[in-house]
């Protein structure tokens, strides 16, 4: 296994509240372990985060394990903030990112089980008017008499299983469109949440955290939780960490967001997650539906908006509010036994990851405050559920062990073009793809080495010369570093492979006005 040469921080493992070295070994044994759905927990996982994290940079970690519908056991691992050293704890704060999606779904269902919201009422019925607010700004997006009229085919279930046609995140001052009917296919959005939360705060006459506080955070006993900044964070939040280990900025949402702004303890997740698998606070039709599967999946995106489908899978689907995987074996889909629950969540700088398997009452957790985290989740989950989740795949992070990680490790350390000499091989086999390569590129530009940048997006233009997205790219990190015609020209490529890419198009007429 391939170990960071950088020096990393001596790990401190907290099991159960009790301080424990964090190399092999360690904590007594619990006298009982229930047996499916997880193999020993205590053993693989202390033996095998502590070296996971090391390799992957990874600077802290909490996980929970659930069993017979409870939470059984919390594993915290490494620092919360490796500047200051401070251990992560039991209390300590996660962001969790998109995870505050499926617990957001859950107090909508309790809504529709209180009849104060139709799951397939269309979401326009419940507010004055048909526009979404810019939750930034307080101003509506458009007229609402030139809104598009499939809006109104909008409902709950249809945000809830991502089918709104809406894209993730529409970006700033761009307007929010529907790219296909609604329902019509699967696409991954957070601004359907956005919008749903809007319809929620409607019909309450309250602001998205006093609902969640009323609906789920007080009856389930979740005291650590928050979609909006408390006061009470800021001694135990974890900071976050980008990819080369760096401490970043602490983020305060004052403004709750459905779709990313939890903030919760691993332990405080896993009493929603229990809620879940035992139906507590929804009724058993409700609960059906939220564990139905509602659309499948594009095997090759999550994010579909520009394209049809080719096919759909056979294995991944969603349900209202949460990923579903039916796993396959020796060419079949296996029975509903092993069907689980599952959602990942990605803030940049925090990454996380929630499995549950409803029949058989069991789950996982798992937080990390590191820009790295979901490249060493797959090895945790097989280790909790004894087989690789088929959702990783799908969702397409670098493992901590593939040549896209350590491409992008040896770039950081000794430079593009050392990387780019020592893993010819592999850029030329395309097993680095377009968008790690994509990614570097903007991860070394955040660090201000346009020198770098320009020479990895560069590359990637080489290897992709049909990507209008390689170009855009380009473009912008010769725009960053003031060479305007040669951002000009990229640009134009980009446009001449893509005449929709907007982005391109609202560049060149700045960079072409300013040079007027």
């Amino acid at each position: 296994m391939h170990f960071l040469s950088r020096p990393f921080p001596p790990l401190v493992l907290f099991v159960s509240g009790v301080l424990l070295l964090s190399s092999p070994a360690v904590a007594q044994q619990p006298a009982s372990i229930p047996a499916p759905f997880y193999n020993d927990p205590l053993s693989e996982l202390q033996a095998d985060i502590p070296k996971l994290m090391q390799q992957a940079d990874v600077p802290g970690l909490s996980i929970v394990i659930i069993q017979d519908g409870k939470p059984f056991r919390v594993y915290n691992f490494g620092l919360k903030n490796a500047e200051t050293k401070q251990p992560v704890t039991d209390d300590t704060i996660f962001e969790a990112a998109s995870l505050s999606k499926p617990v957001f779904a859950y107090a909508v269902l309790k809504l529709v089980d209180q009849g104060k919201l139709g799951l397939d009422v269309p979401l326009t019925t419940y507010l004055p008017k048909p526009y979404i607010e810019d939750r930034g700004s307080g101003s509506a997006l458009a007229n609402p008499e030139m809104m598009d009229d499939r809006l109104a085919k909008i409902t709950a279930r249809i945000v809830l299983s991502h089918r709104t046609g809406f894209r993730n995140w529409r970006g700033d001052g761009n307007p929010l469109s529907i790219y296909f009917t609604p329902g019509e296919r699967f696409s991954y959005s957070g601004e359907g949440f956005v919008y749903l939360q809007t319809v929620v705060e409607h019909i309450t006459g309250k602001p998205l955290n006093d609902v969640m506080n009323e609906l789920v955070f007080t009856p389930l006993g979740m005291t650590s939780s928050s979609y909006a900044w408390r006061s009470d964070f800021d001694a135990r939040t974890a900071y976050g960490h980008d990819a080369d280990g760096n401490t970043t900025k602490l983020r305060k949402d004052d403004h709750a967001n459905a779709a990313a702004s939890l903030n919760t303890t691993t332990h405080d997740y896993a009493l929603f997650v229990s809620a879940v698998l035992n139906g507590t606070g929804l009724k058993p039709a409700t609960l059906h539906e939220l564990q139905t599967p509602q659309i499948a999946v594009d095997p090759e995106c999550t994010n579909c908006t520009d394209r049809a489908p080719k096919e759909l899978s056979k294995n991944l689907f969603w349900g209202l509010g949460w990923g579903i995987e039916r796993p396959e074996r020796n060419g079949a889909t296996e029975n509903n036994t092993s069907e689980t629950l599952w959602h990942w969540g990605d803030n940049g700088a925090f990454k996380c990851f929630v499995v549950a398997n409803p029949r058989k009452k069991s789950g996982m957790v798992l937080f990390t405050n590191s820009e790295n985290g979901l490249a060493i989740a797959p090895a945790i989950v097989r280790d909790a559920i004894g087989r690789d989740h088929l959702a990783f795949t799908w969702v397409k992070y670098d493992s901590y062990n593939s040549d896209s990680f350590r491409f992008a490790k040896i770039t950081h350390e000794k430079g593009a073009d050392a990387a780019i000499q020592q893993f010819d091989a592999a850029l030329k086999n395309a097993s680095i793809s377009e968008s790690s390569i994509n990614s570097l590129g903007y991860r070394l530009l955040s660090q201000k080495r346009n020198t770098d940048a320009i020479r990895i997006f560069q590359l990637n233009t080489d290897l992709h010369p049909q990507s209008a997205n390689t170009y855009d790219s380009l473009a912008e990190a010769y725009m960053n570093s003031g060479n305007n015609p040669l951002a000009i020209q990229f640009y134009e490529k980009s446009l001449a492979l893509d005449s929709d890419n907007s982005n391109a198009t609202s560049q060149l007429k700045k960079l072409k006005s300013s040079s007027q």
